[in-house]
């Protein structure tokens, strides 16, 4: 199998219920979706539909009722909360639509986040702080904190905490929501290089058709179960 080929995201048969009061709300339903190396997936359907569910399952934020998700070769559900902690911070890169930046550290150090939980040196954080800076077009504002950031801005700070531990995969919700139209095509073009020139396979969960035109694939989620999208 070459690496195109490859199917680094597996979930087979998952479904996931939530307890609301006395009942028991099933969101998603024996679903099943895989994603390849290289991809940039789009993920679409109303609100409620189970999206973001999908996202944090695929992303190891929350376990499944049943079935299984698989990334990497590693089975999620075999994981304890310990290693399922390890196994995020070396393999998963978070985008949030609201940024989720720490007001009282600038922008380095919003990026540098990630990094204190591996065993880097100080100088060896900074460098990779500095990269992941440079690939979002942000290194001149490193310093500064993100109240004195523009929305697009601190998207690319986001961005670029996701990307500094190098991760196996981008999962991103949102990206675009909390932005106006210029600052969310500039954070899309963003994603398709980073996924184009950089090799990131990346889940984005959207629902905006304009955002979804940017991804190699799209599909939808509506009452626990995925389509595809007839024009992909």
């Amino acid at each position: 199998m070459s690496k195109e080929d490859k199917i680094l995201v597996a979930v087979k048969k998952v479904s996931k219920n939530f307890r609301r009061g006395t009942e028991d709300v099933q969101v998603l339903t024996a679903l099943d979706l895989e994603v390849k190396q290289g991809e940039f997936l789009a993920l679409m359907g109303p609100s409620g539909s189970g999206k973001s569910t999908l996202l944090n399952l695929i992303g190891g934020l929350d376990r499944s009722t049943s079935g299984s998700v698989e990334v990497g070769g590693d089975r999620l559900d075999a994981l304890s909360e310990r290693q399922l902690a390890g196994w995020r911070s070396r393999h998963i890169g978070f985008v949030f639509q609201f940024y989720n930046l720490l007001p009282v550290l600038s922008a380095e150090r919003n990026v540098e986040l990630p990094l204190l939980l591996t065993h880097l040196s100080k100088a060896q954080r900074m460098k990779h702080v500095e990269i992941a800076l440079k690939a979002v077009g942000l290194e001149h504002r490193a310093r500064h904190f993100p109240g004195t950031l523009s929305g697009g801005e601190q998207q690319r700070v986001g961005i670029a905490r996701a990307i500094v531990t190098d991760p196996t995969l981008l999962l991103c919700d949102e990206p675009t929501g909390d932005l106006d139209r210029k600052s969310g095509d500039d954070i899309l073009s963003l994603l398709q290089s980073l996924n184009q020139e950089h090799g990131k396979t990346i889940i984005m969960v959207t629902h905006d058709p304009h955002a979804s035109a940017r991804a190699t694939r799209t599909v939808h989620l509506d009452k626990g179960q995925l389509w595809s999208d007839p024009a992909a």
